[in-house]
Formats: structure tokens, sequence, C-alpha cells
């Protein structure tokens, strides 16, 4: 129903700065939140920020101050704007859309493919 397609990732020095960019396509009939995920290998995946479908942001406090997060409804992307990377930031970023539940109790989460971040001298 849904398909998430991340973009934007690469190579940055510490302190850098990077735009990561998700389109959404597919049919959304509800309001949905998105968001953005990080993981590194072997570990669990994690939040980094949340903006709902009201516009209410969350950022998790490794990222408050540094990264920001914003949708564009017309183009159904959500974009992670990350300045000030620091290495501990490097990780696969993961888009994530939330349709939350149907009449039927059903519940929708959809993920993309990630996209690497590499934070390196």
């Amino acid at each position: 129903q849904v398909q998430l397609v991340e973009s934007g990732g690469g190579l940055v020095q510490p302190g850098g700065s990077l735009r990561l960019s998700c389109a959404a396509s597919g049919s959304m009939f509800r309001p949905y939140d998105m968001g953005w995920y990080r993981q590194v290998s072997g570990k669990q995946r994690e939040l980094v920020a949340l903006v709902s479908s009201s516009g209410t942001t969350t950022y998790s406090d490794s990222v408050k101050g540094r990264f920001t997060i914003s949708r564009d409804n017309a183009k159904k992307t959500v974009y992670l704007q990350m300045t000030t990377l620091k290495p501990e930031d490097a990780a696969v970023y993961y888009c994530n859309l939330d349709l939350g539940t149907f009449p039927d109790g059903t519940r929708y989460v959809y993920w993309g493919k990630g996209t690497q971040v590499t934070v390196s001298s």
C-alpha cells in the first residue's frame, strides 16, 4: 500500500551536515506520522525524530539541538536536517510512516530500506 524511499545519506566529516529525504508513495487515506530511526549493526533500531500529522516534533536526547525534522505534505516527504554530526551518529537511517490504527483494529506501519550515514575524518 505504501512505499518509502530514502535518499541523502553519505560520508561527512565530524561537525558536518547532511539532509536526508524520504518520499512516500501509495494511498494514505488517513493522517499519518513520519519519523526517522537509525540502526548500527548488532544494535537495536532507535528513534531519532518524529513529526506527527499535526506537526508536533519529537527528538531523541542525543540529537536535540542538532537535528531538525520537517515534512512537506504536498510531496508526502519527510526530511531530516542533520548538523554538527558526530561519529556516534553514523548508522543506517530508516524512514518510518505510521498510519495509526484502522477501524478493524489493525495498525499499519511502513519502513524504507535505509540510507547509510558515515561520519569520519
